[in-house]
């Protein structure tokens, strides 16, 4: 089961508001004699084992890579899921060579119209807004539409008194918008301000990887701050770092354990907890009185 057909069938669940309509969606249910073999510690894990462990290794804890409807499937209450700016996007500012043509690639292939997905929904009974970014789609990569996409929800979020999540994972910048794909660190952390001067309430939560210009803005704004274990989370990468420097960085450097050693992040939350953490948090903010 390939992750353009994990994803229709994570997003028709969600506009469904229940689960178990693979048939429907024309997407077979993966067979427990199909393995797929654990980047981390090698283990050949069922695919069907793996998507009941909500794609994460029953061996060694390793957690794969999963798309923005997945995530949100995971995370918020069935029949609540409402998508916004489903179809915004931007064709090619900087008429950059063959990027229209990836970019049309890139939906036919994950099922995207960008790098991010924004949304309102419930989590246990609480009415949130969140935003996944995918990085099967240019690697999650900010340009024009992501930074626009993220700012609406801040704003949608700020006017409608409702708390925040943005999942993070990026490689960055999208180079192929240039100057104006910078702007969007900007933008988005310009939006977050209005909404914490609003007594908004913002949960970043961080998985693998998470890089560059989406690390220096938006991402490390939140009032709380998560990561999945293992998530790379940085600016520069470790060899640009090291050869800019010429010192050999610690071990672990950048991994959401060193930063959460460190202070930088606060919680490391493995996904099976996600909701139940997110959970508590939306809880005990709301008895803290901010929510209005």
């Amino acid at each position: 089961m390939n992750h353009l057909f994990r994803e229709r069938r994570a997003r028709l669940d969600l506009l469904k508001g229940q689960r178990g309509l693979r048939e429907k969606a024309g997407v077979k249910r993966p067979e427990a004699t199909v393995f797929e073999k654990c980047p981390s510690c090698g283990a050949a894990v069922s695919k069907l084992e793996l998507a009941r462990n909500l794609y994460v290794c029953p061996q060694c804890g390793y957690h794969h890579k999963i798309g923005a409807y997945l995530r949100l499937s995971m995370l918020l209450d069935p029949h609540s899921f409402r998508e916004l700016d489903e179809h915004f996007t931007v064709r090619d500012p900087l008429h950059f060579p063959g990027y229209n043509e990836k970019l049309e690639k890139l939906r036919q292939t994950t099922g995207l119209t960008e790098g991010v997905v924004t949304a309102r929904g419930k989590v246990a009974g609480r009415s949130v807004i969140a935003a996944v970014l995918d990085s099967n789609f240019f690697m999650g990569s900010m340009g024009v539409a992501v930074g626009e996409k993220v700012a609406r929800a801040v704003e949608v979020a700020r006017k409608q008194r409702l708390p925040l999540i943005i999942f993070t994972a990026s490689g960055g910048a999208r180079m192929q918008e240039g100057i104006l794909s910078l702007m969007q660190m900007a933008k988005t952390s310009a939006a977050l301000e209005r909404f914490h001067q609003a007594g908004g309430f913002y949960i970043a939560y961080f998985t693998h990887p998470t890089t560059g210009g989406v690390t220096a803005s938006f991402a490390s704004l939140g009032d709380i701050t998560l990561a999945e274990p293992g998530a790379l989370i940085g600016f520069a990468g470790p060899r640009v770092i090291e050869q800019t420097i010429g010192q050999k960085l610690p071990e672990g450097f950048q991994t959401a354990e060193y930063l959460e050693e460190h202070g930088f992040v606060d919680q490391i939350v493995p996904r099976g907890q996600m909701r139940e953490t997110i959970s508590l948090l939306l809880r005990l903010h709301e008895k803290g009185g901010r929510l209005l």
